[in-house]
């Protein structure tokens, strides 16, 4: 295996460095936010953001005036994205269905889906205004029949977006806050005298955000670790430098960390794309964030063989995966660790990020090797039982678990066991013992 890196990102270890220190300033912030509650979610926004409102939950009145600020077009295309969201996301609730199977005579097992009962969505805003995160939570969520969903955003220049706002309150949102940060993530999941908590945080966020879900992990459900953008383009001769320049410094400019990284087997499209990216540089207007970004987490990687871009692809399990080759359904037959793909050049991750209808909250930093992304799936919770109808299944299950429970040294389970088979299968198991074996009753 020849693999080449034509350029490399920051090293492992300043990376682990950087996220020391974003560890320290998240512990010693939730811990003041469980200490004050309120007065220090206050002071981190006006610390922070330069906001304190006198409430930081929009009432009724607020929403209505910021929704007249949004033209008839802003809000169509809003509402067209948003119907691409729960449009995806309902045929993923229909692909769940409640279960119950009689395994044996008398014996009745099941589950049901059940939606988690208040979860926190995080939409963030302070360097762009995500609108198309509320869809992806907020509108998801909502699909899921969660019956309370509180919604936290950062002011944007010193108040709400409206954009953002309406498609909070467009796709359901029960309480909308205009917050953000650590201090949104911590009132949300420590809860306040002016918030309650929530039962689950979703969202993605910077990476004071995803360290804050992190440490939080626990006491309140997540998502996933959806910290700083990543996207990864796989690529061969098939396509030009310039589009994958572009689909790279496009997630770039998400922030100054955001790995961008070309794997391909064509060493022309590589120099190329690294040209190309300078010259884009010159002229993207978000050049400032992509640039540093591109300097200090861009790669360009050569391999050899398709089954080599494979191997690297699945090692670093990136959060976007471009897909531009010759054979664009292997890799789909044959990746397995990723975040979503985006297979061939007329889709781009820009597509799923704000309206094709699959959801942009997607694993980073390798969690894509254990898990997918949000959807519907996430709000629910499934929740088994179990009923026995009969005597003899009674007496039959009963028999067994108490040999079973013995086994293991468990006698207060064998008896809870032993009394069934007492009261349902008519034999006086003496205390602490195990139901003999008897081959004709089981």
């Amino acid at each position: 295996m020849t693999i080449e890196y034509l350029k490399r990102s920051k090293s492992e270890a300043t990376r682990k460095e950087d996220d020391s220190r974003t560890r320290a300033v998240v512990e010693a912030t939730l811990a003041d936010i469980e200490a004050r509650g309120d007065d220090a979610v206050r002071a981190l926004s006006e610390k922070f953001d330069n906001y304190s409102p006198d409430s930081f939950r929009l009432s009724e009145t607020d929403i209505e005036h910021l929704l007249s600020r949004l033209s008839a077009r802003e809000l169509a295309d809003i509402r067209f994205a948003q119907d691409q969201v729960t449009t995806f996301a309902r045929a993923q609730r229909a692909s769940m269905t409640d279960i119950e199977v009689e395994t044996l005579p008398g014996v009745i097992l099941g589950h049901k889906n059940i939606p988690v009962q208040s979860v926190g969505c995080y939409v963030p805003g302070g360097k762009f205004p995500m609108v198309a995160s509320a869809h992806m939570s907020v509108a998801t969520a909502a699909v899921a029949g969660v019956p309370r969903i509180v919604a936290c955003t950062p002011p944007f220049h010193g108040e709400p977006n409206p954009a953002v706002i309406a498609a909070m309150h467009l796709g359901g949102a029960h309480e909308i806050n205009v917050l953000g940060g650590i201090q949104a993530i911590g009132a949300m999941a420590i809860g306040t005298a002016s918030m309650a908590p929530v039962h689950m945080l979703v969202g993605p966020g910077n990476a004071f955000v995803a360290e804050a879900k992190r440490q939080l992990f626990g006491r309140v459900g997540i998502d996933l670790f959806a910290g700083p953008t990543e996207t990864m383009v796989i690529a061969d001769d098939t396509v030009d430098a310039e589009l994958c320049a572009t689909d790279l410094l496009g997630q770039a400019e998400h922030g100054y960390n955001s790995p961008a990284v070309l794997l391909t087997n064509s060493r022309a499209l590589a120099t190329g794309t690294l040209a190309e990216i300078d010259r884009l540089l010159t002229i993207l207007p978000t050049a400032d964030t992509a640039r540093k970004s591109w300097q200090d987490f861009g790669e360009v990687i050569l391999c050899d063989t398709y089954d080599e871009m494979l191997a690297v692809a699945d090692d670093i399990a990136s959060e976007h995966v471009q897909v531009m080759t010759d054979r664009d359904d292997w890799f789909l037959d044959n990746m397995t660790c990723y975040g979503a793909l985006f297979l061939g050049p007329r889709t781009n991750v820009a597509n799923g990020d704000k309206v094709i209808g699959t959801n942009h909250t997607l694993p980073t930093r390798k969690a894509g090797r254990y898990t997918g992304g949000l959807w519907v799936g996430k709000f629910l919770k499934t929740h088994s039982y179990q009923r026995i109808t009969t005597d003899a299944a009674a007496a039959r299950i009963a028999a067994y678990g108490s040999r079973l429970c013995l086994l293991e040294g468990f006698v207060g389970h064998a008896e809870q066991c032993n009394i069934r088979m007492r009261r349902h299968g008519g034999e006086n198991v003496p205390y602490g013992a195990a139901v003999p074996h008897r081959e004709a009753a089981e």
